[in-house]
């Protein structure tokens, strides 16, 4: 047997001493492509020092962003003058509010709802990311799984889509905010972002939205159901869809559940719970009706003052408190709507062409106490009571007489201009200047109708255009602009140029709140006040400076009085006669525009100073119409409507308060003696004399005179009657001396004998002034 078949060869022996090693089976190419576990530790490895390092890197290198400007808006919030809301103004309704003044209750339900752990959480819980994925894959509801945290940045810092990268920043962002901001603050933020339906950004929207109330008068039923808003809003409101009632009566039960639940909620107060139904639906734009008008007017006015302007306002998160009151405002509305537009056909001419305005001021303080600018600011954007587009028409005359006793002025004839003063009142009499010539200028009275010789208070009384046109002449057209401005009309008024004679008849076109300010100043005994409609502006709880309200002397006092005792005439005895509805004692100037396109009347008592005034305007071309025919009537004058609308107001505004006169009188025959003996006649220094009113705040009044009596009336307006006995001995009387007032130098602080009927006689009084009776 050879070697190879025996195994005794050399190669043969060796192998019989160790088992003989088994072939390695081939490697398929599939399996050459599997990695070892070495490699896969290797891998992971890497990614994780890899994700680490990307997550490190994305954590320096991501900052917490500035807020969206979305969501860093808020909306202006315009409250009445008693704190009540008024309106909600801007592109998003929300107004911020600190925590503290979210009930706890409400708190509770938020938390109770949205992320029972918050207080104790990170910022990011990845777990129940994990579950909510794994809920919704198996077809379960709808949920984020993100922490409160997380919703507040993806409501304050990102926006709302749904994508990798900004899932990634939210989650970075949160953890961030988790480590530098507190909890408390954290909450608040996202109870003052979060989205509630009905266009209510934050829980103090919500609250006013759904149930009318400032968010710390909820309760816990309430806060619970806005606590279910924050999960869908649509799903749950259950009056916009009354079949999201169900689910949302469940989703009420589980919020009040999860508050008993973490000893937030007694289980026996919880039983006594009922679901809370929110207030109807009302998706109508929040400046809808005068709402709109009033806050526009007030925008105006805090840009006009310097306060806030336009584009800082446009930024929101003001809180405005008007001076308007609400009372006094709805008496105003009902006022006009009863007298005027509820007795209008709206869709027919020539009813729909009627728009009113009106304003009323407080003539102690020069806040503006209510305001019409019209029906609807949604479908009508022009504000009734502030534009500038209508003449003021016979609302000017009152302004040519206190220019004319504030200058002291004469006739061409030499005459003092007083209330007994003669003029030539027949229509389309040429107006003369102070040298005599003709200026070719000669104003119709209304239909044409001729006077005669009359006097200036019969002239007021029946608005007699020929006499105040040469009036206006007389005392220069120069200074009666300067007079009307003096008193409160803003010199950028359209039409107020002093080289137009026709100023003196009202060819300006003021603002109802314009004429207000100017006849406030006379109520005010010619102290001027400038007009507000604003009593506090704060922002992110500052209070912002508002101009410090302001009294100084516009004409002096006999001026003013002297053109009050003549409007007193004018509601007593003349065009203003409806206005004694009012009950009031009371002073006024009924005006009628070119073509009877506007119909005005501007009045005032001791209190109020209230302006209105009608205007014809096409709706469809914004053309100035005719009112002729307007709610059945063949003319609108001022004497009408307007009139009739200021009487109810009046009466209204000034409910329950004592009836006070103006003051223009007020001493007998015995005081006057007196004060004759003690303090002598001719010592008291004019108000232009002495700089204003003798007061370093000009808010004292200075002396002044009393009503002048005029012819046919019974009495002072102010409802003073005339002294019975005879003037004390010594009284000088016109023409005489020691301190009378004839010739052609007045005694500084008295009033001049031309604004006096002959036969009168003077007394000086201390503080109340000259007292002129017959």
């Amino acid at each position: 047997m050879s070697d190879g078949e025996t195994g005794e060869g050399p190669g043969g022996r060796a192998a019989r001493g160790r088992p003989r090693r088994r072939a390695r089976p081939r490697r398929h190419g599939l399996r050459r492509l599997l990695p070892t576990w070495r490699m896969v530790f290797a891998g992971t490895t890497l990614c994780v020092l890899g994700g680490s390092g990307a997550l490190v890197a994305a954590y320096l290198l991501v900052d917490i962003p500035e807020p969206r400007s979305a969501a860093a808006a808020e909306a202006n919030v315009y409250r009445y003058a008693d704190g009540s809301q008024l309106a909600v103004a801007g592109e998003v309704n929300r107004e911020s509010v600190d925590l503290s003044r979210v009930p706890e209750t409400v708190r509770h339900a938020v938390l109770a709802a949205e992320d029972r752990d918050f207080y104790e959480d990170p910022a990011v819980d990845v777990t129940a990311m994990v579950r909510a994925a794994w809920n919704m894959a198996r077809g379960g509801e709808k949920q984020s799984g993100s922490t409160i945290t997380q919703q507040y940045v993806k409501n304050y810092y990102l926006d709302q889509r749904q994508t990798v990268s900004r899932k990634v920043k939210e989650l970075i962002i949160a953890v961030k905010l988790g480590r530098e901001v507190d909890k408390d603050e954290i909450l608040e933020g996202y109870l003052n972002t979060s989205y509630f339906g009905r266009n209510a950004y934050g829980v103090q929207a919500a609250a006013r939205a759904y149930y009318d109330k400032d968010v710390a008068e909820l309760d816990t039923a309430e806060g619970a159901y806005l606590a279910v808003l924050l999960n869908a809003p649509s799903a749950y409101d259950v009056r916009a869809n009354p079949d999201n009632e169900p689910r949302a009566v469940a989703r009420w039960e589980y919020v009040l559940d999860g508050m008993v639940s973490e000893g937030w909620l007694t289980r026996e107060r919880r039983e006594r719970l009922t679901f809370p139904e929110p207030r109807e639906f009302r998706p109508a734009d929040s400046l809808s009706g005068e709402r709109g008008y009033l806050v526009e007017a007030v925008r105006q006015y805090l840009a006009d003052a310097g306060v806030v302007s336009e584009e800082e306002l446009a930024r929101g998160g003001y809180r405005i408190t008007t001076t308007i009151e609400p009372a006094r405002q709805r008496a105003l509305t009902r006022a006009v709507d009863e007298r005027l537009l509820d007795r209008l056909s709206a869709d027919e001419p020539p009813d729909s062409y009627a728009r009113v305005g009106a304003t009323s001021v407080d003539v102690a303080s020069g806040r503006v106490v209510a305001m019409y600018g019209g029906r609807d600011y949604t479908e009508q954007f022009v504000n009734n009571a502030t534009r500038r587009d209508y003449q003021a028409a016979s609302t000017f005359k009152p302004f040519v007489y206190t220019a004319a006793l504030r200058h002291r002025a004469r006739t061409v004839d030499g005459r003092r201009i007083g209330p007994d003063t003669e003029y030539e009142g027949d229509s389309g009499r040429e107006v003369v200047d102070r040298e005599g010539e003709g200026s070719g200028w000669a104003p119709e009275n209304e239909n044409g109708e001729d006077f005669g010789e009359l006097t200036v208070a019969e002239a007021m009384d029946r608005s007699v255009n020929a006499v105040f046109a040469q009036m206006g002449a007389d005392v220069g057209p120069e200074r009666v602009r300067e007079t009307a401005v003096a008193l409160g009309v803003p010199e950028t008024t359209p039409g107020i140029d002093g080289a137009q004679g026709s100023i003196s008849l009202g060819t300006a076109t003021p603002s109802t709140l314009d004429v207000a300010e100017a006849y406030a100043t006379l109520a005010a005994h010619g102290t001027h006040r400038d007009v507000s409609l604003v009593a506090e502006v704060t922002r992110n709880g500052e209070r912002v400076e508002l101009p410090e309200p302001r009294a100084e002397r516009a004409v002096p006092r006999e001026a003013a009085d002297g053109t009050t005792a003549m409007l007193a005439g004018v509601v007593r005895d003349g065009t203003g006669r409806a206005a004694r509805e009012a009950g009031r004692d009371a002073a006024g100037k009924t005006g009628t525009a070119e073509e009877d396109r506007a119909a005005w009347f501007a009045g005032y008592t001791p209190e109020l100073a209230t302006v209105v005034a009608v205007f014809g305007q096409d709706p469809e071309s914004g053309e100035q119409r005719e009112l002729y025919g307007v709610a059945g009537r063949e003319r609108i004058g001022g004497g009408g409507f307007p009139a009739e609308i200021w009487a109810q107001y009046t009466r209204d505004a000034l409910a329950g308060e004592p009836r006070r006169s103006f003051d223009l009188a007020g001493v007998d025959a015995e005081d006057a003696e007196r004060d004759e003996e003690s303090e002598g006649s001719d010592e008291s220094p004019s108000a232009e004399e002495s700089g204003g009113s003798g007061d370093p705040d000009g808010t004292e009044e200075p002396t002044g005179p009393a009503e002048p009596r005029q012819p046919g009336r019974t009495g002072p307006p102010g409802g003073d009657s005339p002294p019975e006995t005879p003037p004390p001995a010594g009284t000088p009387g016109p023409g005489e001396g020691g301190g009378g007032t004839g010739g052609s130098e007045e005694t500084p602080g008295q009033l001049p004998a031309a604004l006096l009927p002959e036969g009168s006689y003077l007394v000086r009084v201390p503080v109340i002034g000259v007292v002129g009776v017959g």
